[in-house]
């Protein structure tokens, strides 16, 4: 008994010879390149830089309206050097940021796995839950303060307020898309309910969580923040405050620029540990073009 390799052979030319396939395209290079950020973004932080200098030294505006690049650089030097501004204000924003986002990501992602299971749950808590994302956060800062005080309690709680939507949405919608053949397969197996969320509703839902935390830091940053803008006594947003009524517009700008790169590193790190749990999903795996 013979048996015969189906494997598809390799194109050929008319004249047997083996065809290879066309070199990559410079658009292709482009786009499979792993370091095309590190190369794009020094040259447009490079050309930004360029044209906020040429601006001010055209128009010779005031310092105190638009400082020069060097200025605000000098600023963020000194601020971010500075043993008080780490203990003090930037210290105090990382933990309730934290604290924000361990509260939401118990209350989120517990509520999404419940409404996911439950299409009885969703029907009840579903208005209630979007009735507290539509009401203005900002309004409801004056009432944690009243309640919870000038502390970091009220700006933990904004933060948390914040983080809590993206988690609920994309946990709920991550249990429901487990696919039914996994669902069979449990049954099938004679698996508990336990080992029906740890080995199917788990890893297929872990994905969806992740995504939600990455939009979640973004927002218990802006939470805690915005908190201590409007009624905090430390923390970064009450440092730009100070800095504000203390005319320092050249720090002011630094202050700005620490609070971009203090959201930028939680979300990278995120992003990171996302790599690193789910290290088999396709949204971690590097894209190729056939």
């Amino acid at each position: 008994m013979t048996t015969t390799d189906q494997r598809p052979s390799a194109p050929t030319s008319p004249s047997g010879q083996l065809l290879r396939p066309p070199p990559p395209t410079w658009s292709q290079r482009l786009r499979n390149n792993r370091w095309l950020s590190f190369y794009t973004s020094p040259l447009l932080i490079a050309l930004f830089l360029l044209a906020w200098k040429l601006y001010v030294e055209i128009t010779d505006l005031s310092r105190f309206v638009l400082p020069p690049p060097e200025a605000v650089f000098t600023s963020f030097i000194e601020q971010i050097t500075d043993p008080f501004v780490w203990q003090t204000h930037i210290w105090t924003t990382f933990y309730e940021v934290m604290m924000g986002l361990a509260l939401a990501i118990v209350l989120g992602v517990g509520l999404g796995l419940l409404i996911g299971k439950s299409p009885l749950f969703d029907r009840i808590a579903r208005p209630f839950i979007v009735a507290t994302q539509v009401v203005p956060k900002v309004a409801l800062v004056p009432l944690f303060i009243l309640w919870l005080g000038f502390g970091p309690s009220s700006k933990v709680v904004m933060a948390a307020l914040l983080a809590f939507f993206p988690l609920l949405i994309n946990t709920s919608f991550g249990i429901r898309s487990v696919p039914g053949s996994m669902h069979d397969l449990m049954t099938t197996l004679k698996a508990s309910r336990w080992e029906r969320f740890w080995r199917a509703d788990l890893p297929y839902t872990m994905p969806f969580i992740l995504a939600g935390m990455e939009l979640a830091v973004v927002q218990a940053t802006i939470g805690a923040i915005v908190g201590e803008y409007l009624g905090g006594d430390k923390g970064l947003g009450r440092y730009a405050v100070n800095l504000q009524n203390g005319l320092q517009v050249d720090k002011l700008f630094g202050a700005i620029l620490i609070m971009a790169l203090f959201g930028f590193t939680l979300y990278s790190i995120v992003t990171g540990a996302r790599r690193l749990l789910i290290p088999w999903h396709e949204s971690v795996q590097p894209r190729r073009t056939p």
